[in-house]
């Protein structure tokens, strides 16, 4: 579990992160709408691990791949938006965020599933 430090960190990078895959940072997306979905952020608060959504879907693993070779880039802007929080920069790591794509497959399963009526209950008074 996260302390509130820790959480309060985490958001700041969120918001942070996010505004500069909108400004500074579209050149590496390729048009793809990024959205930052968590960032958790380890008790030292030396590593931040970003987890991110792609819109449209198409190529997410060659998006990711491009934002990781970048990371110097974007832990820089990221370093120029936090230096008067924060002592120190955590190295950042990002990874796909699969959660909406495993909602969906959960449903289509659940979807799937017969659940038979209930056989209708005697009205017999067992005494």
């Amino acid at each position: 579990m996260e302390s509130k430090r820790q959480q309060k960190v985490g958001r700041q990078i969120q918001k942070d992160l996010g505004e500069i895959f909108q400004k500074d940072a579209q050149h590496l997306t390729s048009g793809a709408f990024v959205t930052i979905t968590a960032v958790r952020v380890t008790p030292d608060l030396g590593i931040a691990r970003a987890y991110l959504s792609f819109l449209p879907e198409k190529n997410k693993k060659f998006l990711l791949e491009t934002i990781q070779e970048n990371t110097k880039f974007i832990r820089q802007k990221l370093a120029d938006r936090v230096r008067h929080q924060l002592r120190i920069v955590p190295h950042l790591q990002f990874y796909i965020d699969d959660t909406a794509e495993y909602a969906a497959k959960m449903d289509l399963l659940f979807s799937d599933i017969i659940i038979p009526p209930a056989p209708p209950e005697d009205e017999e008074d067992s005494n």
